[in-house]
């Protein structure tokens, strides 16, 4: 069995990391805890039974596709019992952290006595430092595994701590924890500031990302939803989503759109993006879940960056 065990936040990453020729054996893991309902315990079956009904509710995943692919390799997981070394390469942005989060709460309750170590993106500063580590050539991944850095208990902990506060319906609390950040996982301070953003505005019931793609469709000459798609693309902020979510996110918008060949917002649609009437009526779902909380049992206000719970 090799020493050290690289857990990789994607297929596309997992092939990457074969071609550096760097000893261990490597995990991926498939999932996107960032999107639906998530509970504590990592691994437990009511934990899968609800993230399969979520992916299959919200992108038709079927069963067998969510045994062969996700279940599969997280059973593998739980075989690999004997590395002294566990390898998290994920990237910093909101995608892959709730992930990893994840991933660090079942390490603490599973293999207690592995060093537990962290890879991300190589840049720091404002505009590219959540590159996909699948983007940077090998002597810069070769660079970063040199440089890893190795989380202590408080660091494990704290992780812990914030993915147990995300599965919890308290984001307020989770607001709070954050400004309490001293652990070395600085990153996930403003990961969870990206997350606040995900709840509906108090000006229009809509969230950043949403708003977003209204306000591309409203300002830019954008001829298609395929064009629209690749702008939330290029545009990506802290979230670290693929073109899937940015795709949902357009359906769930559709009532608001005249057309999308080219894209031209309906007169709500355009009183929407402007600000100047609320659709929060309109789109409020009960059963559409960010982690343990309701979506819509919050409203963000932009003014004081807080939540108002409803």
């Amino acid at each position: 069995m090799a020493k050290t065990l690289h857990i990789t936040n994607g297929d596309g990453f997992t092939e990457v990391l074969r071609t550096l020729g760097i000893p261990g054996d490597i995990i991926t893991w498939r999932e996107m805890l960032c999107e639906g309902k998530t509970t504590h315990e990592v691994g437990s079956e009511t934990f899968w039974r609800q993230r399969y009904e979520y992916l299959n509710r919200a992108y038709k995943v079927t069963k067998d596709t969510f045994i062969n692919k996700t279940l599969k390799e997280y059973r593998n997981l739980c075989n690999q019992k004997s590395q002294e070394d566990i390898v998290l390469w994920f990237n910093k942005d909101l995608f892959c952290q709730i992930n990893m989060i994840a991933v660090l709460s079942w390490i603490k309750k599973n293999r207690t006595n592995a060093n537990i170590y962290f890879i991300g993106s190589a840049n720091e500063n404002e505009t590219h430092h959540t590159a996909p580590l699948s983007t940077l050539d090998k002597p810069a991944l070769e660079a970063l595994y040199q440089n890893k850095l190795l989380l202590n208990k408080d660091d494990i902990e704290f992780g812990d701590y914030i993915w147990q506060l995300y599965c919890e319906n308290s984001p307020i609390r989770i607001q709070a924890a954050i400004k309490q950040n001293n652990s070395q996982l600085q990153y996930l301070s403003k990961v969870i500031q990206t997350h606040l953003h995900r709840f509906p505005s108090l000006k229009n019931g809509l969230n950043e990302l949403e708003n977003k793609m209204l306000n591309k469709a409203l300002h830019q000459n954008i001829k298609n939803k395929d064009l629209l798609v690749e702008a939330m693309l290029e545009d990506p902020g802290f979230y670290g989503f693929g073109d899937i979510q940015y795709y949902k996110i357009a359906s769930k918008l559709r009532p608001l759109f005249r057309s999308f060949t080219p894209t031209k917002l309906t007169k709500t649609g355009v009183a929407v993006a402007e600000k100047l009437e609320n659709y929060y009526p309109h789109i409020r779902n009960e059963n559409e879940f960010l982690g343990g909380t309701p979506k819509y049992s919050y409203l963000f206000v932009e003014d004081s960056a807080q939540l108002l719970k409803l």
